[in-house]
């Protein structure tokens, strides 16, 4: 993140140690908050900051545990709960008082269940193609559809099988997979997402927010069965062209202009 500085925070989150990864380029503006998806890190957002509509804006993300350069001591603790705790954590010890919040994939379930829990933290909130219905589960259920003998025998066939999916940007994710999540993180983390994503009513969550809330999907998804409902419920449906679930690899600059958007109308209606 260009004009970022580099923080490293050691935090015990539910009784286990944590030792936090991130990157934040202080401004003046409203801060905002993104969450990687599995199998992303904190460099997913690293750009952000080059595009001008952000300017002046304190930007932050960081390496959920097990992910990047963030670690943790028990990897079989990582849950949705779990990394709720963690933003929280994190925004205390940066001294954020409210923030726009925005999450991608399993960081828009965390975020979304951070914003439901803390409503009072958010001053707007983006679920980029997060899990919002148990329908968002096609890469997370794989943990249950195809079960494997060891950590490592399960990610190097996810990670193959995601390879010769054809919607935009699987290719260059599934590429990347080896050097930013550690295998062990797939289990608890996946079988959280559908554990949440099955039982908890996720689209409920998202329409009661008291704050501006989007839901930002690439061009591929439109097939999504809640997209029509969406405005009903008072969310935004953002749709980014040329992309699938990964819109910060296939058109970043359409996604951070869209992200700019609407928390620079978020703030105007402060």
């Amino acid at each position: 993140m260009s004009g970022h500085e580099n923080f490293h925070l050691e935090l015990d989150i539910q009784g286990t140690a944590v030792s936090v990864s991130g990157i934040r380029r202080k401004g003046d503006r409203p801060a905002l908050l993104s969450l990687h998806g599995f199998g992303s890190t904190k460099e997913d957002y690293a750009d952000v900051c080059m595009h001008p509509a952000f300017a002046g804006r304190d930007l932050i993300a960081y390496d959920a545990p097990g992910f990047g350069a963030s670690t943790l001591t028990d990897p079989s603790r990582l849950s949705m709960g779990f990394l709720v705790e963690l933003a929280r954590a994190v925004i205390d010890r940066l001294e954020i008082e409210k923030c726009h919040l925005s999450g991608h994939s399993m960081g828009g379930l965390s975020g979304l269940l951070f914003a439901h829990h803390n409503p009072d933290r958010i001053l707007s909130f983006m679920s980029i193609e997060g899990n919002v219905a148990p329908e968002d589960c096609f890469l997370s259920r794989q943990i249950i559809e195809y079960p494997a003998n060891s950590a490592q025998e399960f990610m190097d066939n996810f990670r193959a099988r995601v390879a010769q999916r054809s919607e935009y940007g699987s290719a260059l994710y599934a590429q990347t997979l080896p050097w930013k999540v550690e295998a062990t993180s797939a289990e608890p983390i996946f079988t959280s997402m559908v554990g949440v994503s099955d039982s908890e009513p996720l689209l409920d969550y998202i329409g009661a927010l008291p704050v501006p809330r989007a839901f930002i999907y690439g061009e591929q998804n439109t097939t999504l069965s809640y997209l029509p409902s969406l405005p009903d419920r008072g969310v935004e449906a953002i749709e980014i062209p040329q992309s699938a679930h990964f819109p910060m690899y296939s058109n970043p600059p359409a996604l951070w202009a869209a992200m700019a958007a609407f928390i620079d109308k978020a703030d105007q209606n402060v």
